[in-house]
């Protein structure tokens, strides 16, 4: 056992250096009274790859705050290195930190993550200093896209009413609906791996409460009447229902990737900020610098698809017999998906590379 190896390599990686553990074999004098934990250790290697790769070396703020940072959600203390302490009597035992799976090393990432959110703030939304005349309105439904058109009519300066005249409950096929009520959770308050939601949802009879397009509907046709909600399946027809003659944007949904380091984010997040504002932050800090990241969408997996066209064909069904006016085909409500749209995910290595990248370029 050489502790005194381990310092050395905790030197070299102060300094820049990239090399694995297993492959160090300098001894240096302590300098400091507990070593970092492996996982520390090893998303500093990565950083320090990550800066190299970008002609650059990391700020040295940045090197001492993932020396000590902390690993949340782990419940254990940090991981020791293998060969420089001996085994201990209780506890998880020391580790290669090359060995160790990408989803350890995003909990001590994403706590990093986190403080450059707060620290960057939420920028104000951009707000016009008139306001145009037009009907009173809501706009509802699948959430993600419908957040987006509530910030757009905004910045037209056409804020919701308090009465609305019309409420416009937005709606996509099911399987669809299901990918972007996840996205948008995970952008707000967070929760579980894609794999558990889509396990959860397509164990159900009906869709989870933010893809549930009847039941929101339905909501709000006991707050106003149903005769002033309309179901919005083509959403071509959206400006006019909402008295607005430019067409609307289409919202940004980031790839899977991103949603789950947005996901990740969000617990650390969580523990910085009240509610709101870590919903913000997610949403108008985190998203415009990773929003054009490359990589594949969340997609319902083969049963999670299957589950989607019985549902999306009852609720087809449930709308087709209700008061409400549709605009567009209740036969949009069913997925029509070939095989090359089905069941993808994030991965951890790619979610950890996006979260070291970012944490390489600082807050901005």
């Amino acid at each position: 056992m050489s502790e005194a190896r381990a310092w050395g390599w905790v030197a070299s990686l102060r300094d820049g250096g990239t090399t694995p553990w297993s492959a160090w074999a300098t001894e240096a004098d302590r300098t400091g009274r507990l070593l970092p934990g492996a996982q520390q250790l090893e998303v500093l290697r990565r950083v320090n790859l990550a800066a190299a790769a970008a002609g650059r070396r990391a700020d040295p703020t940045l090197v001492e705050r993932v020396l000590t940072a902390s690993a949340p959600g782990r419940g254990r203390p940090d991981l020791e290195l293998r060969g420089a302490v001996p085994p201990a009597a209780y506890g998880p035992p020391p580790v290669d930190p090359a060995e160790l799976p990408a989803d350890e090393l995003l909990r001590v990432a994403t706590n990093l993550l986190a403080e450059d959110l707060v620290a960057t703030g939420v920028p104000p939304l951009p707000r016009p200093r008139w306001r145009r005349p037009g009907p009173s309105y809501r706009v509802a439904g699948t959430p993600w896209p419908a957040e987006a058109v509530r910030e757009e009519m905004l910045r037209r300066g056409r804020p919701p009413g308090p009465r609305p005249g019309v409420v416009a409950v937005l709606g996509h096929d099911v399987a669809t609906m299901t990918e972007l009520a996840y996205v948008a959770r995970a952008f707000a308050e967070g929760g579980p791996s894609w794999a558990d939601w889509v396990r959860h949802a397509a164990a159900g009879p009906r869709p989870a409460p933010r893809a549930d397009l009847v039941a929101m509907a339905r909501a709000w046709g006991e707050r106003v009447g149903p005769g002033r909600v309309t179901v919005v399946l083509d959403h071509a027809g959206l400006p006019r229902l909402l008295g607005t003659r430019r067409a609307l944007s289409e919202p940004v949904v980031p790839s899977a990737d991103v949603t789950d380091l947005a996901r990740r984010t969000s617990e650390p997040l969580g523990l910085l900020v009240l509610p709101d504002a870590q919903s913000a932050l997610l949403r108008r800090t985190l998203l415009p610098r990773v929003a054009d990241r490359p990589g594949p969408p969340l997609r319902l997996d083969e049963a999670g698809l299957a589950w989607a066209r019985e549902t999306g064909d009852r609720v087809r069904r449930e709308v087709e017999a209700a008061d409400y006016a549709v605009v567009g085909n209740p036969e949009r409500l069913v997925p029509t998906r070939g095989p090359d749209e089905v069941g993808t995910g994030p991965d951890d290595d790619r979610v950890l590379a996006l979260a070291i990248d970012l944490l390489v370029e600082g807050p901005r």
